[in-house]
């Protein structure tokens, strides 16, 4: 073992160790095994730059835009739709259709932008049923997984085993190479659902249709406590707030007042409501709604700034529903808000939005909302202006909307542009299909045409990439050229056909997906794609084998991240909403890796042969 090769081990080890702490942020090692390794001399500067220019890192941006076209038309919104219709109050019939709707959607857009769409739908479908959310959110997320194992383009993995095969010499898989296996598993997966929901909750006490109304906001601001806590007066002559924007007041830090909401008069027969972003300058007889933290100063507060209590009607935010909504979010897994207060986000300024509530491990925060921490898996009650709130919808990297009261059906988005948005999908999936240009310059052609058709913006096409990925994806590619360069790839083949012990080569392709699967559980599957792909491809030309089961073995298995919750960001989103502890995605997903190891082995090698 070389110096040079002892060196890149101890940066790759110190990078696992820091995924799995994941402090600092994922794509912030990225960046630093960047920096780092053209400094150790295993790599030229050039080929720590590389992943700039890989083509499977351009795909994978051009499709995280490409679903955010089928988002903002409302395309995935239909399917939901779709999916309540005929599931006719089935819950058998709702999880086959769920899975199959949901690895569809998946395999042409994010696989976490997609469960996070379905999240609030199938609360929403638990609800009327009176079905235990438990037995459905985690067939979503294993389906959410599985989409990944449909397409070339479903998930990072496969372009990033895809693009190692062409570095190595050999010819990248195809658009439909994955979906023969894919099916398999999302079949078998269907009817493995089916069997484990036992596990996971009780069964649908209620199947005739009859259910719970669809939440509303008097269930919302029940479940928050938020009762008693809102107030309503009117600005008075000479008061202070005159002329003030809110931003120069400190109401909130100050106080412990929170303006969610101004009413203000035009003129006699029209009444405008507005909402309370920091730029809103107070007038004279404005109409203010308060969130009050602290109930027991608010007659001391009316006197300091000159305000005529006013009655608040139980109904208010009913009678208002049109303009002003309020909704239920999980912070995201990788959000940039965790470990700060609200007021630190600038919560208010930069989505135009007022936390209501907090709820940690199902339990209702009462101290001072504004200067809480938030933390990884807390739910939000967040209250506003609807187009906020639905721009709040489109911000997938950072929330996941759980639960949407039925007041939202009066002011739905127009959602004209879907038929454009499904015409660009066909014909960008068409031409791939296709083979007649690169997929990278398709890919971009699909995009452009989502833009032509005024199905996406520029503003959310920059948004609506997970550049955490993306730098993700480039940051670990040095990683894979310098063990190759330094014997690193070799040694670690040597050591697995040593452990083999001279086995056939599909017992060494189960130890190759058995060892991908387990070093997943700990790092990216990015990450794991990048560092073991290049040790699948080389174990196979030294056994004088095909490279295709192998490298597709090494995909398969970092998709396969059902063991725990901390797997996948997909696992992630549903722990919330499903109640699920660690335990139940073990009990659950351990044997399920077991059964998609099996199927892999078996018909891996059917579909792409060993022989070269």
């Amino acid at each position: 073992m070389t110096q040079e090769l002892i060196i890149v081990l101890v940066l790759l080890f110190a990078a696992v160790i820091a995924f799995m702490m994941n402090k600092p942020r994922m794509d912030v090692v990225a960046v630093c095994a960047l920096l780092a390794l053209p400094l150790t001399g295993s790599v030229t500067l050039d080929q720590a730059l590389a992943g700039f220019s890989d083509s499977s890192v351009i795909i994978v941006a051009v499709f995280f835009i490409i679903g955010d076209g089928l988002v903002r038309t409302g395309v995935a919104f239909r399917v939901g739709d779709w999916l309540v219709k005929q599931s006719k109050n089935s819950e058998t019939r709702l999880i086959v259709l769920l899975m199959l709707s949901v690895a569809l959607l998946g395999s042409v857009m994010s696989s976490t932008g997609i469960v996070a769409i379905f999240i609030p739908i199938i609360i929403s479908v638990a609800t009327k049923m009176k079905a235990d959310v438990r037995r459905l959110m985690m067939p979503l997320s294993f389906a959410g997984l599985i989409s990944g194992m449909l397409t070339l383009v479903a998930t990072a993995p496969n372009l990033v085993v895809s693009s190692q095969l062409q570095l190595a010499g050999h010819n990248a898989f195809e658009f439909f190479s994955f979906t023969p296996i894919g099916l398999i598993i999302l079949f078998v997966g269907m009817f493995y659902m089916l069997f484990a929901r036992r596990f996971l909750g009780k069964k649908s006490e209620d199947s005739s249709g009859s259910g719970r109304a669809r939440i509303n906001f008097d269930d919302l601001a029940t479940e928050y406590q938020l009762k008693g806590r809102n107030y309503r007066a009117q600005v008075g002559k000479g008061s202070p707030l005159i002329g003030k924007r809110l931003s120069e007041m400190n109401l909130r830090g100050g106080h412990g007042a929170n303006i969610i909401v101004v009413e203000r008069r035009l003129n006699r027969l029209k009444n405008v409501v507005l909402d309370a972003v920091p730029d809103r300058v107070i007038q004279e007889n404005d109409v203010l709604l308060f969130d009050f933290f602290y109930p027991e100063k608010v007659e001391l507060f009316m006197q300091k700034f000159n305000l005529v209590s006013l009655p608040l009607m139980s109904s208010y935010f009913n009678e208002h529903s049109r303009e002003i909504g309020m909704v239920e979010v999980a912070i995201h897994p990788d959000s940039k808000l965790i470990d700060k207060t609200v007021l630190e986000n600038a919560f208010r300024s930069r989505y135009g939005l007022n936390v209501m509530g907090i709820k940690r491990q199902g339990e209702v925060l009462e101290s001072e909302l504004l200067n809480e921490k938030l933390k990884r898996g807390d739910t939000l009650l967040v209250f506003g202006m609807w187009r906020a709130i639905r721009h709040l919808q489109t911000m997938t990297n950072d929330f996941v909307v759980l639960t949407i009261p039925a007041e939202v059906d009066e002011v739905a988005p127009a959602m004209e542009r879907a038929p454009y948005a499904i015409i660009a999908l066909l014909v960008t999936v068409g031409l791939m299909i296709s083979g007649i240009f690169p997929t990278v310059l398709v890919a971009i052609f699909g995009a452009l045409l989502m833009g032509a058709f005024g199905c996406i913006t520029m503003d959310s096409a920059y948004k609506s990439i997970h550049w955490q990925s993306i730098i993700l994806i480039v940051g670990m590619f040095p990683f894979a050229v310098a063990l190759q360069n330094t014997g690193g790839v070799d040694l670690a083949v040597k050591y697995l056909l040593e452990l083999s012990g001279g086995a056939s080569p599909r017992v060494v392709l189960a130890m190759i997906f058995g060892f991908t699967a387990i070093i997943g559980l700990f790092i990216s599957n990015t990450a794991t794609a990048v560092l073991l792909a290049p040790i699948a491809i080389q174990t196979a030309s030294v056994l004088g084998v095909s490279p295709y089961p192998f490298a597709m073995a090494v995909a398969i298995a970092a998709s396969a991240a059902f063991m725990t919750p901390v797997s996948s960001p997909v696992n992630t989103l549903v722990v919330a909403p499903g109640k699920y502890s660690f335990g139940d995605f073990v009990k659950i997903g351990v044997p399920f890796v077991l059964i998609v190891m099996a199927i892999a082995v078996i018909f891996i090698p059917m579909l792409f042969p060993m022989g070269i």
